[in-house]
């Protein structure tokens, strides 16, 4: 079993950055993929971003592209979503996911695919 927490979140102003973390407990961190999903009041949850069990491959949603950086330190059992140039669309209740294996993108753009989630941490983007 793997429990993940995230935290970083809150309030921020358009333009403004915001570094989330999702720490793990339990099982080793480096024996799993990441990603990263949100979810805005009335919509789907969605990908955000992903991450490789060695870091080596990430995987980034067009919205977020050349804006949001994940990062890992297993050492230290912990993934990073870096935000940046934050719009109010970004506006969501973020989320961490682990899963057992690297995946495609067809694969680990999709939430059912993770088999552990974080309880999720509120980013407020305002204008």
């Amino acid at each position: 079993q793997v429990q993940l927490v995230e935290s970083g979140g809150g309030l921020v102003q358009a333009g403004g950055s915001l570094r989330l973390s999702c720490a793990a407990s339990g099982r080793t961190l480096s024996t799993k993929a990441m990603g990263w999903f949100r979810q805005a009041p009335g919509k789907e949850r969605e990908f955000v971003s992903y991450v490789s069990r060695s870091g080596g491959n990430t995987y980034y949603a067009d919205s977020v592209k050349g804006r949001f950086n994940i990062s890992r330190d297993n050492a230290k059992n912990t993934v990073f979503l870096q935000m940046n140039s934050l719009k109010p669309e970004d506006t969501a209740v973020y989320y961490c996911a682990a899963r057992e294996r690297d995946g495609s993108w067809g694969q680990v753009t999709r939430s059912y695919e993770y088999d552990y989630w974080g309880q999720g941490t509120q980013v407020t983007v305002s204008s």
